[in-house]
């Protein structure tokens, strides 16, 4: 007999997906699971909110509740803190390793980096700061390497963003490599193949959704990415068997730092589960 599991009770199993990689005195490095949320949003933000949907602050609090009045002060209009502790972004639909800071001196400075970081420019300051992303594609890209530079800004009456060439937009900048090329065999003819390209990411800049807009606006969305992807997937459509990915395949695979006392620290979040498995199938 099957039996169906209500929304709310899927929403707090992933919690129990998260885990601490790295931890000291002053800051957490946790991983995060795709399709969870890093910290509430406001229900005036929602037309229609079914349920409060758990979120990694959650969790935080109840393992970490000293972190309750780390952060940005309170709204004007006297509403809590949501992100306590959290400095930087993390997509819903993106798995990795995010870091939380554990007292206010070291929120303020990993704050101010990743400021630096999301505003730069030209990607100048983004010595500071090092991420790494990994990240299946649609169609097989060339050259292996490249930077992509195109500005982003959010699309009007959506919560998509997408490729703007008006002078006053900040410029966003991806570089990327491929590792591996993969060719999925068709179940109707094994004379055609689909290719999907695996590839290492590292955004020079910190815009919303800026790997996700920079891959497709190149012909080479995302795997599993229903906002900027194919309606249809192409290898799903030519006759492939179907990958049965229920995310987006886009992992947060590193982040490389300088602390206050100077040194430098990597940190690294393991591939997750779902995401090998997705490789094992189409391995050539």
């Amino acid at each position: 007999m099957w039996v169906q599991i209500p929304p709310q009770a899927l929403f707090y199993l992933m919690l129990d997906e998260i885990h601490v990689i790295y931890e000291d005195k002053n800051f957490l490095a946790v991983y995060k699971p795709a399709n969870l949320l890093v910290h509430p949003v406001r229900i005036s933000n929602f037309q229609f909110p079914i349920f409060k949907k758990p979120t990694l602050v959650d969790w935080l609090l109840k393992h970490y509740p000293e972190i309750k009045n780390v952060g940005d002060p309170s709204t004007s209009s006297g509403q809590a803190n949501l992100r306590p502790g959290i400095v930087h972004r993390l997509d819903k639909d993106t798995s990795g390793v995010i870091l939380v800071a554990r007292n206010q001196k070291y929120f303020n400075y990993l704050k101010h980096l990743f400021s630096l970081y999301e505003r730069s420019p030209e990607g100048r300051q983004s010595h500071q700061i090092k991420k790494t992303y990994l990240a299946l594609v649609y169609g097989e890209l060339k050259p292996k390497t490249g930077v992509i530079k195109e500005p982003i800004r959010l699309k009007s009456g959506t919560i998509k963003r997408t490729i703007w060439k008006g002078k006053m937009e900040k410029q966003a900048i991806t570089e990327y490599k491929v590792l591996k090329y993969y060719q999925r065999k068709s179940v109707l003819n094994q004379h055609k193949s689909a290719t999907l390209s695996l590839l290492r990411v590292y955004p020079k800049t910190g815009r919303t959704h800026q790997i996700r807009v920079h891959l497709a606006s190149i012909g080479h969305p995302i795997v599993g990415d229903a906002l900027y992807g194919p309606k249809k997937s192409p290898s799903t459509g030519s006759g492939q068997a179907p990958l049965d990915l229920k995310r987006l395949f886009l992992h947060a695979e590193s982040l490389e730092f300088s602390t206050v006392e100077g040194s430098r620290i990597k940190i690294e979040a393991a591939l997750p589960e779902e995401l090998k498995i997705v490789l094992r199938k189409i391995k050539t």
